[in-house]
């Protein structure tokens, strides 16, 4: 008979043993989702950069051709018709190229000691060092464009920007001789 009287006693312990562990699955779900979110979107954001810098070099490679070839100076297209076809070729980045990208266009010395400022040298970007200069037959050109890629993901952008106020400029860069067109 007196086990009929612990029983409900065991059962109620059991429960409020039971109930007190309930939240803890939200607790603990609470305290591992916020870095899991933001080393998910860190890596996609980083796979975006990738895919993104591959799309840029494919775009400044179909621009210099313009002025490898001499189209560029027989049609005398200015920087901004160099960015709109640069642009032209972003594919599901073309939106917002015209105010992301950067171009410099100048005639070089030699391929060995290109001589051409950094707009980077003071940590911030300063765009007045930027030329269009395109060159004429034979001439060695280096053709440089800089793309600014906001960063959104919390420390990724301290990483990957050699800027003060961590800015990501993805950088390409091509040197040639231009063609004898004439």
């Amino acid at each position: 008979m007196g086990l009929l009287f612990l029983r409900p006693a065991r059962m109620s312990l059991t429960r409020r043993r039971k109930r007190a562990r309930e939240g803890s699955t939200a607790v603990e779900f609470a305290l591992l989702a916020f870095p899991f979110f933001i080393l998910l979107f860190g890596i996609l954001e980083i796979g975006m950069l990738l895919l993104l810098d591959a799309v840029v070099e494919t775009a400044v490679s179909d621009a210099g051709r313009l002025v490898r070839t001499g189209q560029a100076q027989q049609q005398a297209m200015t920087p901004e018709a160099i960015k709109q076809k640069l642009c032209a070729r972003m594919s599901v980045f073309a939106g917002d190229c015209p105010t992301r990208a950067f171009i410099d266009i100048r005639v070089i010395d030699s391929f060995t000691t290109p001589v051409a400022p950094d707009p980077l040298a003071s940590g911030l970007f300063d765009p007045t060092k930027l030329t269009y200069e395109p060159g004429g037959p034979g001439d060695r050109v280096l053709v440089r464009i800089w793309y600014e890629q906001p960063i959104v993901t919390p420390f990724i952008a301290q990483a990957l920007s050699r800027t003060t106020d961590h800015k990501v400029l993805l950088t390409t860069a091509l040197a040639f001789r231009n063609e004898p067109y004439q």
